[in-house]
């Protein structure tokens, strides 16, 4: 789990109320819109500042932040981190175990357990 800070970047993805409100996000189909964490509630809820794709700014407030693992919402309106955080998360666990001494998990065929995809 990554613990969200104030002025983080995520990826939101906005509902469809978000694009049709009276003064609508512009984002482009299956592209997340960038975003900046302005407040955090907890792991899992946040206050963004959000920039649609011609430059507006709009606040989300009480934002699910959906972690590696958790079910994403139906409908949008949602943040999620970047792959190169998830994965970059991943790095420093296994340089964690390392400098403790420590080998990394082994999944059955005795290949390391935890694996990092980054997708582009």
């Amino acid at each position: 789990m990554i613990k969200p800070t104030v002025g983080r970047k995520v990826w939101y993805r906005p509902s469809e109320s978000d694009q049709t409100g009276p003064v609508p996000m512009v984002a482009t189909q299956g592209q997340p819109l960038d975003a900046t964490v302005i407040a955090v509630w907890g792991d899992r809820c946040v206050n963004l500042l959000v920039t649609d794709t011609v430059g507006r700014n709009f606040p989300v407030l009480s934002c699910t932040l959906v972690q590696e693992g958790d079910e994403v919402p139906e409908g949008g309106r949602y943040a999620e981190w970047m792959p190169y955080q998830t994965a970059q998360k991943k790095v420093e666990a296994i340089q964690a175990m390392v400098f403790k001494g420590l080998s990394a998990p082994l999944d059955q065929d005795g290949e390391t357990a935890i694996h990092v995809e980054v997708k582009a």
